[in-house]
């Protein structure tokens, strides 16, 4: 009976329905403070989150014109804005209204990108989100 439960919930899961999304503040960007687009740095990498047009509060607290940061790191593939948004070595959460990280990443080259999350880690709409940067770690 489990096996054909969850062999049910495979099959409907690509027709889940969209959680609806909050509107994004008007004019509201997220940006890099540091590191910028091509700098190439020593590990461990400090980022540092801009954010003008709305205000930071934690996961779970609902407040007009405010969300939290979420760090898209080294992404191949979009992620689905009409779901909350996956925590995992690509998506890092900051649910606690952090503003900076500090990143342990091989050497190499990396993408990073930031996208606002309202209270339910959802992305906004339409999506607050930073342009993709690169960096190089050395």
């Amino acid at each position: 009976m489990k096996v054909l439960l969850t062999a049910a919930l495979l099959v409907l899961a690509p027709f889940a329905t969209a959680i609806e999304r909050t509107p994004a503040p008007p004019e509201a960007e997220v940006y890099f403070i540091t590191p910028q687009d091509g700098d190439t740095v020593s590990g461990p990498v400090t980022v540092k989150f801009g954010l003008k047009g709305m205000g930071v509060a934690p996961a779970g607290i609902t407040q007009d014109n405010t969300g939290h940061h979420h760090l898209l790191v080294d992404m191949k593939e979009a992620v689905n804005e009409d779901q909350p948004l996956p925590s995992n070595d690509n998506v890092r959460h900051f649910g606690g209204g952090q503003t900076e990280t500090t990143l342990d990443l091989p050497p190499g080259e990396h993408t990073l990108q930031l996208i606002m999350g309202d209270a339910r880690h959802v992305p906004f709409e339409p999506s607050i989100t930073s342009e993709e940067i690169t960096i190089t770690v050395k």
